[in-house]
């Protein structure tokens, strides 16, 4: 089967045919390193993680190259170091929060089994290129200097709002418009603005005798075109993104470089909301991966379980993230990683999941497909298809702990109990059966008993009681 992805910018499906098979070409917009990533952050990192797996099984791990920047220079960056290092100089302190952030961004996202891209830019490494750009789209007409500014003209790009698919006056509506009087147009955004004392800055563009810092829209356009070309195969990010930020990209990398478009494919996740409502810090539901796999709610959560619930839903619908819903996803790798430990892996990805994630990523069918592999009692499969999803832990690795100020539940220890109490049902002792229930229980432990339909014996599994 072949690949076909949903295009936002021609707002349908489309067979995928890389501009060169011999070097296929990813972007995805990465964090802004200045506090730990959010469980919505983390989405657009899985998803684009598993495109990034199912190109490189289809071209060959050499033959696909995976950007994803990270911006190291803004405004939350600037506050956050100036409230968290205030005894130190504010450049001393960015350095300092930036470093400290991306590490915990990667330490979480590897959590969550995703690989590393294959480049990871820093937008503070590519200033001499934003700055390239902005001469030439001065140079142009496409931008024009005012009041130690450097603006984009929107009325430069003819089809500018083609893929958020809205004119001009409706995005104007729907969107904060930065009031300017500097400004030509409202719409009009910002390239290069002045750097207030102690902030980061370089030397302007545009014959500006101040130092300044770039704007946001400039960085990734100069960092995709350094790393991937004029025009590359596919970009992708969060549907937040496709107005101002993808918009203004395309423009100012079209005009820049006299291209039709900036990305073949553009790609975008839908929003997540947690229990049926956005994700605010005012509603107490903000919550972030490092909480959710340290302590959240008296639990810390397995990364595979984080990453499963993520993907049982398709990545362009919204996304309602639950503890009902992680705690089925938990319960289900949990069932599969017992009957596949004692297997060695497959060989051989099994067809039916490859040609799932081909149909525009359908992470819903592969997971149908999985359960059809556990119902057939094929676990080599189950656990090479497992694997090639990026979830290759054990039972012990993916066990949800339980918090109490005295430590976590160890699942070596459970499993003992609950061995010896089936020897104790076995040998009728049920007392001693009951009294390690009891144990259990205390622990925080449920059981659960079923027989195996197949075999017709006792099957006891747990979870940690919330």
């Amino acid at each position: 089967m072949s690949l076909t992805i949903y295009n936002t910018l021609t707002r349908r499906k489309e067979a995928f045919t890389p501009l060169d098979p011999g070097n296929v070409r990813l972007y995805v917009c990465g964090p802004t390193v200045y506090d730990y990533a959010h469980i919505g952050n983390a989405r657009p990192v899985i998803v684009f993680d598993v495109l990034f797996r199912l190109l490189r099984h289809v071209y060959g791990p050499d033959h696909v190259t995976y950007v994803r920047n990270i911006t190291d220079v803004d405004d939350k960056i600037n506050a956050r170091a100036a409230r968290d290092y205030p005894e130190l100089p504010l450049n001393e302190a960015i350095r300092k929060v930036t470093e400290k952030t991306e590490a915990q961004f990667h330490n979480d996202m590897h959590a969550l089994g995703t690989l590393d891209p294959t480049v990871e830019p820093r937008a503070t490494e590519h200033i001499a290129q934003m700055c390239t750009m902005i001469d030439r789209l001065i140079a142009k007409g496409s931008a024009y200097v005012a009041e130690g500014h450097v603006l984009f003209s929107v009325s430069s790009m003819p089809d500018y709002g083609k893929l958020s698919g809205r004119s001009v006056d409706e995005m104007m509506a729907g969107a904060r418009v930065e009031v300017a009087p500097f400004k030509k147009d409202p719409m009009d955004f910002v390239l290069w603005k002045p750097s207030k004392p102690g902030e980061p800055s370089w030397p302007s563009p545009g014959g500006i005798e101040a130092p300044g810092r770039p704007g946001w829209h400039i960085e990734c356009s100069a960092m995709s075109a350094a790393h991937l070309g004029q025009v590359f195969d596919i970009h992708g990010g969060g549907i937040d993104l496709v107005f101002p930020h993808h918009e203004n990209e395309i423009a100012q990398s079209r005009c820049f470089h006299g291209t039709d478009v900036m990305a073949q494919v553009w790609m975008h996740n839908g929003f997540l909301q947690v229990e049926g409502e956005k994700m605010s810090k005012s509603l107490g539901n903000f919550v972030t991966v490092h909480e959710l796999l340290t302590g959240w709610q008296g639990y810390a959560w397995p990364g595979e379980a984080l990453r499963f619930n993520m993907l049982r839903t398709h990545y362009r619908q919204p996304l309602d993230w639950t503890l009902v819903s992680l705690d089925e996803a938990h319960k289900t790798l949990w069932d599969w990683y017992g009957d596949v430990e004692a297997h060695e892996p497959a060989s051989k990805v099994p067809q039916a999941i490859v040609d799932a994630l081909s149909d525009d990523l359908n992470t819903p069918k592969v997971i149908a497909e999985l359960h059809k592999l556990h119902g057939a009692k094929d676990f080599a499969s189950l656990r090479a298809a497992l694997g090639f999803l990026g979830f290759s832990g054990t039972r012990a690795n993916i066990e949800r702990k339980a918090l109490d100020g005295a430590g976590t539940t160890d699942g070596a220890d459970v499993d003992a109990l609950i061995a010896a109490r089936l020897e104790a049902r076995n040998a009728k002792d049920f007392a001693e059966a009951d009294r390690i229930r009891d144990e259990l229980q205390s622990m925080g432990i449920v059981l659960k008993d079923a027989k195996d339909p197949q075999t017709g014996e006792l099957k006891t599994t747990w979870e940690v009681a919330r």
